[in-house]
């Protein structure tokens, strides 16, 4: 599943959505906080959106993946049916796209997905307060595939469109509603080069 992202958002670009929105955004924020990263995987400090009053959101920065439980790794991913999450911290990752490997462990190519009609994405996720000297982290949701990474895999995050981000934030619709794979056509697929897979963040 998703374990890597891009992020190289414009933070006007950003805060333009976030008015458009009619989603405050906290003075005291600026493009400091949305940082462009070339490659973010698990274990990364990444930002995410979350509320923080009525009709208000922030940039908060949480590590990819919530800590092992036991002997098992972290836990980046969440599948999202059945689940009302309700109880839980929602959370928005905002990223510019998000890469899937296909093939064999030893032979696996990779694949960017983009978002077609907005200038970036939001992935629904939920997130947990660190404990202790831990940092607070998030997971990302998961659906079954749409039409555009059935191809690819057989799982994909849940990207979310603009009109949705409130909607998940404060759990306006049902989870079974909002957290549903984009229609045919919406994401974008392309190959990612080589070079791209191990550059890290810069």
């Amino acid at each position: 599943m998703c374990s890597e992202y891009e992020q190289r958002i414009c933070y006007a670009e950003y805060s333009n959505v976030m008015l458009d929105l009619a989603l405050g955004i906290p003075t005291q924020q600026s493009e400091l906080d949305l940082a462009p990263h070339a490659l973010i995987k698990i274990g990364d400090m990444a930002p995410v959106i979350r509320c923080v009053g009525d009709n208000t959101v922030e940039l908060a920065q949480m590590k990819f993946g919530f800590p092992p439980a036991r002997k098992h790794g972290p836990v980046f991913n969440i599948r999202s049916q059945g689940k009302s999450f309700s109880d839980c911290h929602r959370c928005l990752v905002p990223a510019s796209a998000f890469l899937e490997s296909t093939g064999r462990k030893h032979s696996k190519g990779k694949y960017r997905f983009e978002l077609v009609d907005a200038p970036f994405m939001a992935i629904a996720a939920i997130w947990r307060r660190g404990r202790k000297s831990q940092p607070s982290a998030f997971a990302m949701l998961t659906t079954y595939p749409g039409f555009d990474v059935e191809p690819f895999h057989n799982r994909q995050v849940v990207v979310l469109r603009p009109s949705d981000w409130k909607a998940w934030l404060d759990l306006e619709r049902s989870p079974a509603e909002l957290l549903q794979p984009l229609p045919r056509g919406a994401l974008k697929a392309e190959e990612a080069r080589p070079s791209e897979f191990g550059m890290g963040r810069r």
